[in-house]
Formats: structure tokens, C-alpha cells, sequence
């Protein structure tokens, strides 16, 4: 449920046990150009129980390109943060056991800009 599908909080929260903590865009990470890259998007996860927990995404290496002269976007991001604040960083495709307290932080990437400015 990264942007494939954007799921109603309340629908995550209800089938899964889950807390949303913050679904919001991410500012700038769009590439500059003539026309603009569009923004991604921050989903911060709060698990309730332990669980496995699975993430299949892309543009965590290689970023989104720009063209005719527009920028590249922001790369994505998957983070694991444990309870006792360690930060693991997930990659584009990986599973992880993640126990009560743990987050899930996505920071999907910016769309590539259009043109030269």
C-alpha cells in the first residue's frame, strides 16, 4: 500500500494491527524543471503487535529521472524504527519481524521534473 493503492487510514488501522502515525507529502522531493515533479508521499506505521512485515517497492536506488533537462526526484525510503530507536533501513524489497512499538517509515519518491527551469 505504498502508491499503488492509496488505502483510508481507517481501513488500514481496522484490518491490520496497525497506527497510523503520519500520512503526509513529502515536500520537495519532486525534480525541478520547467514543469515540476510531483511530491511523494510519508507513511509512518506504528505495529501493535508483532508481526512480519513485507515491503516491495521501487526508486530506492536509482531515482526517478528527469527529462529534457528536468532534475531527478528524491529516491524512496524504507525504514524499520525499533522501540529503542534503532534505524534500519529496509531497501526497495526485504521482509523484517517487527514487534510491538516498532514503526514502519516510507518516503516514497518525488516524481522527475520536466524541462529546464
Amino acid at each position: 500500500m505504498t502508491n499503488t493503492r492509496i488505502t483510508d487510514p481507517e481501513i488500514l488501522e481496522q484490518r491490520y494491527p496497525v497506527m497510523l502515525r503520519e500520512f503526509s507529502f513529502r515536500s520537495g522531493s519532486g525534480g525541478r524543471g520547467k514543469f515540476h515533479g510531483g511530491d511523494g508521499l510519508i507513511r509512518d506505521i506504528e505495529f501493535l503487535r508483532p508481526l512480519n512485515a513485507t515491503i516491495l517497492s521501487e526508486r530506492r536506488i536509482f531515482p526517478p529521472y528527469g527529462m529534457n533537462g528536468g532534475l531527478a526526484g528524491a529516491r524512496g525510503r524504507n525504514l524499520l524504527i525499533r522501540a529503542d530507536g534503532e534505524v534500519i533501513d529496509l531497501g526497495g524489497k526485504n521482509e523484517a519481524r517487527a514487534e510491538a512499538g516498532d514503526r514502519i517509515r516510507i518516503l516514497t519518491p518525488g516524481g522527475g521534473g520536466w524541462g529546464k527551469d
